[in-house]
Parts: C-alpha cells; sequence; structure tokens
C-alpha cells in the first residue's frame, strides 16, 4: 500500500471557485425531452456509424451506431421512440459547425431493451469484460473522451502498478463529480472493484481535493476495509489534469511524448467509474450523466443527471434560465470551456457544466496589448512550459520551434492567460498553432503516402515490362530453334554454320534494342524526367552499338544464294499485306474514332486491296522448283484455320461477362473450329499427293477473304447507327460475296462443310420486365428511406411492392 505523502505541481493558480450554489440541492433528474439529438462523435477517435435508418422505432438503450476502428465508440438510444432524421445536426464544438448526427422523437414510453447484468463477472475471462465495457459505449467522462476499453486493453509489455481514479474536480463552478461520489459512491467503489480486477494493479489511488469533504467522507465510508488509498491533497487549478494529478499522488512525472501506460500508470474519472459498474452489474449503456447547471443567469443551480441528446435549452429551463440576464452560455468551467452557438446544442458524453453567465459574472476580457516578459505565464504553467516564447512562436508560425518547446505538452488550461497582466489570449493562439500542425503533418503523410504509390507503381511497370521482355526473347529463342530443327526441303541447301547463327543473334538483338528505344522515347515524351532522359540516351547508345555490329557481321558474311526474283517478290508483298491488315485492326477497335483516325483506316483499307492484289500477282509469276504436294497444302492451312480459331475463342472465353453478340460470336467461332478440325483431321489422313496449286484454290482463298471485309464493313455501319440506304448497298455487296464464295468452292473440286446448327434459346421477355419492375422497387423504396420525413404509409407501400416484386419473380424463375 502507498504512503500517504503528497506531492506538489510545478505553477498552478486560485481562482474564485463559485461551487457553492449547485451544490445546495441533491442530483436532479431531468425531464424526458420530447426530441434527442445524438452526435456520432461523442469521443476521441473515429465517429460512429449508423446501424438504423429513419423512420424505424429504437427502444431505450438499444445500439443505433456501430463503433468504426480501433478507437472508437458506438453510441445507443437513451430512450424509446422513432429516429426521425439522420445528418447534420448542432454540435458542441468551439467552432460552432454542424456534425452528423441521429435524431430521436421520444415516444413517452421509455421502454428498455432486454438488458444482460453479469453481477459474478469474476467468472468472466478478461477479454469478456472488456468487451462489455467496449459495447457500452463508455468513454472518459471528465476530459477529452478517449475510449475507456481502448485504455484498459494495454498491451501484455505494459504492466499497470498504479491505478488512479480522478476525482479531483479542480475547474471552478463544475461540481458534477463531487455530488456523484456524494450520492453514488457505493456504485463508484464496486466500479474501481471492475477495473481493478481486469488490470490487477499493485495500488489503487483516489485523489480528492481537500475542498470536498463531504464526497471525501462518502467514498471512505465507501471504500471501507478494501486496499484502496483516499488521498486528499490541496486545491489549486490545474490538478485535476491527468499528468498533474499523477505527479501529485506519486511523485512520478510521466516524460514529454509518452502515456503513463508507459511507466506502469492508468488513470480514471470517477464518472468513468460509475459508468462501468452501470455497463457491468446492471447490463445499462452510457445513456446518461450528471451534468452541473450553473450561473448567475440560473434560478435554481443544481446537477442533473440527464439524458445524453437533451438540448442544452430544455436544461437550462428546468433550471429557470433568465434569458434576459444571460450573456454567455459556456460548456465546460470558465477556464478551459467554450462558448456555445445556441441552446438547441446537445448534451454528450463529455459535457460536465453548461454555464449560464451574466455580463457581470464573466465581462468580455479587455484588449490585448503587447507582451511586456514579465514571466508570470512561466510561473504558473503547471507542465514547466515557457508560455511567452510559444507565443512568439506562434505569431511567427515557426512550427519547428513550436514542436521544440514542447507545445502539444501544453494542456490548454488557461493558467497562463488567467494571470497576464497584458490581457493575451495565449491558450486561443496555442490552439490554433496546434491545428496548423495537425494539418501540414497530415499533408506531409499524404504526399507521402502519394509517393510512395508512385514509386510503387513505377517499380511494377518496370518489373512488368522487363518480364513481357524477357518473354519476347523467349520466344524468339524458341522459333529459332524451331525453324533450325525444321528438316531443309532440299538437299542443296547446306547446313546452318555459326557464322548464320551468329547474323540471326545479331539481327535479333538489333531488333530488340531498337524497340526498347521507341518505347522509352513513348515514356519521357509523357514524362520528362532526368531519369527517362538517361534512360533514353542508354538505350540509344545500345541500339547504335547492335546495329553497328549486326552492318559488320553483314559486311564479313558471305553473300547468300540468290533467291529467285519471284519469291522475293512474294515475300515483300506478304509482310505489307500482313502489316496493313495489323494496323487495320487496331483502328477499328476504336469506339469513336475521330476524322483523322477514319480518314486514315480509309486509306490503309484501300493499300490492304492492292497490297493484296499484288500478292495474287506474285503468287501466281512465283516459280516453284518443284511442285508442293495439295495434300500438304490443304494440311498447312487446316492447321493455320484451326489455330486462328483456337486463338479467337480463348479472347472471348476471358471475358467475365459476355454480352449477347460476344455470347454469339463464340458459338459461331466454336461451331467453325469444329468443321475446321474435321477438315485437319481429313487432311492429315489423306495420302500426299504431288497436284499444284491451282487457279480453283487462289479464287477460293480470294472469295472467303472478300467475303470477311464484307461482312466487316456491315458489322461496322450497324453499330454506328447507320441509316437503311447506307446499310443496303453493303447488304447487296455481301450476298454478292456469299456467291461468290459458293462459286469458288464449286470450284474448287473441295468437299462442302458439314454445317452443324444449333439452337440459341431467346430472351424470356417477361423476365426482363419483371427484373425492370423490381430494381425500380427497389430504388423506389431506397430514395424514400432516405428522404427526410417521409411518409410511413409510402415506405410501407413500397415495401410491400418491393416484396411483391420480389415473389412474383421467384415465381417465374422456378416455372
Amino acid at each position: 500500500m502507498s504512503s500517504l505523502k503528497i506531492w506538489d505541481i510545478p505553477g498552478g493558480i486560485h481562482p474564485p471557485e463559485c461551487k457553492e450554489p449547485s451544490t445546495r440541492l441533491p442530483i436532479q433528474q431531468a425531464p424526458l425531452p420530447a426530441r434527442l439529438i445524438l452526435p456520432l462523435n461523442q469521443h476521441i477517435g473515429v465517429p460512429a456509424e449508423p446501424c438504423v435508418i429513419v423512420g424505424e422505432r429504437v427502444r431505450k438503450g438499444q445500439k443505433i451506431a456501430d463503433a468504426q476502428g480501433f478507437v472508437s465508440a458506438p453510441v445507443h438510444a437513451p430512450t424509446s421512440g422513432v429516429v426521425s432524421f439522420i445528418g447534420p445536426q448542432p454540435y458542441p464544438h468551439v467552432s460552432g459547425m454542424p456534425a452528423p448526427a441521429i435524431v430521436i422523437d421520444s415516444d413517452g414510453q421509455d421502454e428498455w431493451i432486454e438488458r444482460e447484468p453479469h453481477p459474478d463477472y469474476r467468472d468472466l475471462e478478461p477479454a469478456a469484460l472488456l468487451q462489455i465495457i467496449r459495447d457500452a459505449g463508455i468513454n472518459g467522462l471528465g476530459g477529452a473522451g478517449f475510449p475507456s476499453a481502448v485504455k484498459l486493453g494495454v498491451r501484455p509489455s505494459q504492466k499497470i502498478r498504479t491505478l488512479i481514479i480522478n476525482g479531483a474536480e479542480c475547474e471552478p463552478y463544475i461540481t458534477a463529480d463531487d455530488l456523484l461520489m456524494r450520492e453514488k459512491a457505493v456504485e463508484l467503489v464496486a466500479g474501481i472493484e471492475i477495473l481493478a480486477y481486469l488490470l490487477q494493479p499493485e495500488e489503487v489511488l483516489i485523489g480528492i481535493e481537500d475542498n470536498k469533504p463531504e464526497a471525501i467522507a462518502a467514498v471512505r465510508a465507501a471504500v471501507g476495509e478494501r486496499p484502496f488509498v483516499v488521498k486528499v491533497f490541496p486545491t489549486k487549478y490545474p490538478s485535476g489534469g491527468e499528468r498533474q494529478l499523477i505527479q501529485i499522488l506519486t511523485g512520478v512525472e510521466v516524460p514529454s511524448g509518452s502515456l503513463p501506460a508507459d511507466i506502469g500508470l492508468l488513470c480514471h474519472n470517477v464518472g468513468t467509474c460509475v459508468a462501468i459498474h452501470d455497463a457491468v452489474l446492471l447490463g445499462q449503456p452510457l445513456i446518461s450523466r450528471i451534468t452541473t447547471l450553473t450561473g448567475a443567469a440560473l434560478a435554481r443551480p443544481m446537477n442533473v443527471e440527464c439524458l445524453l441528446g437533451t438540448p442544452a435549452g430544455e436544461l437550462l429551463e428546468f433550471a429557470g434560465l433568465d434569458t434576459t440576464k444571460l450573456h454567455r452560455l459556456i460548456m465546460g468551467g470558465p477556464m478551459m470551456g467554450f462558448t456555445l452557438p445556441a441552446l438547441e446544442v446537445p448534451v454528450i458524453k463529455t459535457s460536465n457544466c453548461l454555464l449560464a453567465s451574466t455580463l457581470e459574472e464573466l465581462p468580455p476580457p479587455p484588449p490585448a496589448l503587447p507582451c511586456i516578459r514579465c514571466g508570470e505565464c512561466a510561473e504558473v504553467c503547471p507542465a514547466s512550459l515557457l508560455p511567452q516564447q510559444l507565443h512568439f512562436f506562434a505569431l511567427g508560425q515557426e512550427h519547428e520551434q513550436l514542436k521544440a518547446h514542447n507545445l502539444f505538452d501544453c494542456i490548454e488550461c488557461g493558467a497562463c492567460a488567467y494571470v497576464c497582466p497584458s490581457n493575451l489570449p495565449l491558450v486561443q493562439y496555442y490552439r490554433a498553432a496546434k491545428g496548423e500542425i495537425r494539418q501540414l503533418e497530415q499533408k506531409q503523410q499524404k504526399a507521402e503516402h502519394s509517393k510512395q504509390r508512385f514509386e510503387l507503381r513505377q517499380e511494377r511497370l518496370r518489373r512488368a515490362e522487363e518480364q513481357k521482355e524477357a518473354e519476347r526473347q523467349a520466344r524468339a529463342e524458341k522459333a529459332a530453334r524451331a525453324k533450325a530443327a525444321q528438316p531443309r526441303a532440299s538437299t542443296s541447301v547446306t547446313s546452318t554454320t555459326p557464322a548464320d547463327e551468329q547474323l540471326k543473334r545479331l539481327k535479333i538483338e538489333a531488333s530488340m534494342a531498337q524497340v526498347a528505344l521507341n518505347k522509352a522515347e513513348k515514356q519521357l515524351a509523357q514524362h520528362d524526367t532526368p531519369e527517362l532522359h538517361a534512360q533514353v540516351a542508354d538505350l540509344r547508345n545500345a541500339a547504335e552499338s547492335a546495329q553497328k555490329a549486326l552492318e559488320s557481321a553483314l559486311a564479313a558474311a558471305p553473300a547468300p544464294a540468290a533467291k529467285p526474283a519471284a519469291d522475293e517478290a512474294l515475300k515483300k508483298a506478304k509482310i505489307e499485306a500482313a502489316m496493313l491488315k495489323v494496323q487495320i485492326r487496331k483502328l477499328e477497335k476504336l469506339e469513336v474514332p475521330d476524322d483523322d483516325q477514319q480518314a486514315e483506316l480509309a486509306r490503309l483499307r484501300q493499300e490492304l486491296e492492292e497490297a493484296e492484289k499484288a500478292l495474287s500477282s506474285a503468287e501466281q509469276r512465283a516459280a516453284q522448283p518443284a511442285a508442293k504436294p495439295a495434300a500438304d497444302d490443304a494440311l498447312k492451312k487446316a492447321k493455320i484455320e484451326a489455330a486462328m480459331l483456337k486463338v479467337q475463342i480463348r479472347k472471348l472465353e476471358k471475358l467475365e461477362a459476355p454480352d449477347d453478340d460476344q455470347q454469339a460470336e463464340l458459338a459461331r467461332l466454336r461451331q467453325e473450329l469444329e468443321v475446321a478440325d474435321k477438315a485437319l483431321s481429313e487432311a492429315t489422313n489423306s495420302a500426299p499427293t504431288a497436284t499444284p496449286h491451282t487457279a480453283g484454290v487462289e479464287a477460293l482463298k480470294k472469295a472467303k477473304i472478300d467475303l470477311a471485309m464484307k461482312r466487316a464493313e456491315l458489322k461496322k455501319a450497324e453499330r454506328a447507327g447507320a441509316e437503311e440506304a447506307e446499310l443496303a448497298p453493303l447488304r447487296t455487296a455481301l450476298s454478292a460475296a456469299e456467291q461468290a464464295l459458293h462459286a469458288a468452292e464449286d470450284a474448287s473440286g473441295k468437299p462442302a462443310p458439314e454445317l452443324v446448327r444449333t439452337a440459341k434459346p431467346g430472351v424470356d421477355a417477361r423476365l426482363r420486365e419483371l427484373k425492370t419492375d423490381l430494381a425500380f422497387a427497389r430504388a423506389d423504396l431506397r430514395k424514400l428511406q432516405h428522404t427526410v420525413n417521409a411518409d410511413p404509409a409510402a415506405l410501407e407501400a413500397a415495401r410491400k411492392r418491393l416484396a411483391e416484386m420480389e415473389r412474383m419473380l421467384a415465381e417465374h424463375s422456378s416455372s
């Protein structure tokens, strides 16, 4: 058990207490308000998220908003009623800005939910007991409102040696904790026992200022023989601050930037202990608190136990407010409180006092004068800071100096401004500077996060490009090996020499270097950075070196055997036609091409037509030394057709949600693949013959190409929404191409393909209609649910309509 020694804190002041008027009466029960406003953010941390909707009836103690994240707390309904609004409402904050809230219209019945008390809480695991406190929405009731479950859930490495219960209540006018300790000392001690069971501390200290003799006597009587130490210490402001109270009771000073839990200490307010008692032993969440109503503008100053969300104006009216005398309405005390913008502001979990002051009671401060560097502010600062230096740094926005002088150790108690002879509002400067620093740090964090995301994306793109390049090289090497392994068509051709292999490798390297250079130049055009400039320069040097090596190898290589001119012309014509087709496909994939792209597409189609004519002529002029067997041509052609169909089918099968046109195209391709497989099988089994290519086969190939082009032109025109006058010539041309293909097939002597027709079920019109009606019904219901003051009859009708649509759709689907 700790000794009864008391330490002192640096600084501090003794302002007039003004506590006597509000302690004349016992705690009063505030009347049930007709409307409650429950802000979603009543604590430090992430605001809660509503789990009810407008128009829903709730009961007393029911959870209406879920905690979001680790540092958060849920919100519960203080009484039974109907949720009438969810949105911005008046909020108790120095800015006066509204905040999201849930509004409940009371039904006057005050009907509770089913409660689950746990009188034998020692039979529960600490984790289960901690979850009960978390679900009850309890946060600190004497300070900034930190969620209690977060403070109690310390890590195993942070062993709590001393549990401190704060009953100091040092600020003038406020007597909520004083009356609570007088009238609820038994519940207070029971709550302390729950905390002691959870934390298993070595000692429990209860700190109370000596200006509360009745509370001291009540607490000591309730403690009895329990190993809890009640420490009484001299009255001085701000001894009720967490760090100051720890220093007074233990003599330990919490290091700057650290938490009390880091050194084995934990502090809780007496009101928090009573709320924990109610949650565990009674099964009641935090839905009410004791609030001091005081000030010269009130006829009957008192302390009331009021429901959270009660408008301040109704409480003050209960205490006899004289609006003609009211000058300022302050939430909190005169030292650390703030002026409320209106009487409609609700009471929240941290509202310990409503001070209705007159002009004579709290006159406005005189005009501020320049600082005279008297040093009185430094003498009374309980955190041993240098307020005058912080003031000058705040004026100059010297944020680094402010942090170096421990600005964030300031508890904003107002002692420095209270003694300042120049009437400087020092605390306001410190609050503004803290806000600026936090805002800048948030911006820096966002900028650093964006930078990291950009760097990770660049690294991901680089790895993807390297992988693609490696795959290209692997494919090129595989193709080179396959080509080298193929048997020679003629015995007159000698085997590949090492010089040929070296020349081929140099060609591949030069081509790949040029491709890499082109891609890097495109990236440089989009993002002009020094790194890309250096990369382009390196790739340009590499491409030039590869090209020089290739030219040297070409110059040193022996001249190859001359190929027939007809073969060279045929090869060139094939390459030109293939390149034109690739360019045309790229332009055709554009959804909305502009005028230049359409003109380029028309030009490429014209060039392709000329290239195909040239290719046809070259094929006819090409002289083969030995006639190629027709069976080999048929086999090669069947293989190519089957491979192309498989590639197109794979592309369509990769689509996650294909539309009707894509599904139809997939079915058509599968049918053509089946036909192509049969043709391939026939070509494989047929014996090779020595018949040369005939004009009929060439005409058939040309007819197929012409038919495909006509069909593509017609589909494109239909998708573009062309008029019937434009579509008619295209359909006529397509019909003529089909007739030409049939004639070419008959002339070629090839067997007619076996056509298989597959039936595709049509779209169920009734099913589509039911799905559309269901979507409209669901949208109408959601719109009404988000409408303020929506008609209950309309809501019920919308729900019935949605249920009927779902039933009809289910019946139709099962039929």
